[in-house]
């Protein structure tokens, strides 16, 4: 699982750094879709980042999920989980 992060996470730097490139071009282009392109670079250069954001939070609370059920259902039913101390 960490090596696929890892692999995503350089996937992610390499897009941006494309975006980031791509943003510049077309900024410097004069030509009559530069500007499309340009507004399309920037929206992207803004979306993407959020978009990874995004996917990486529900990943961690996806695989955090199973987790606290796994551990509920090894007590004895009758039993809160805490000890008495008495």
């Amino acid at each position: 699982m960490n090596i696929l992060r890892r692999i995503i996470a350089v996937i992610g730097i390499i897009l941006l750094a494309g975006l980031y490139v791509s943003t510049l071009v077309f900024a410097l282009m004069d030509s009559p879709g530069a500007k499309d392109m340009l507004m399309a670079s920037i929206y992207c250069t803004i979306a993407v980042p959020v978009l990874l954001f995004a996917m990486s939070a529900a990943a961690k609370a996806v695989a955090g999920r199973g987790t606290d059920t796994a551990q509920e259902q090894k007590q004895e039913p009758g039993q809160s989980g805490k000890q008495d101390t008495d």
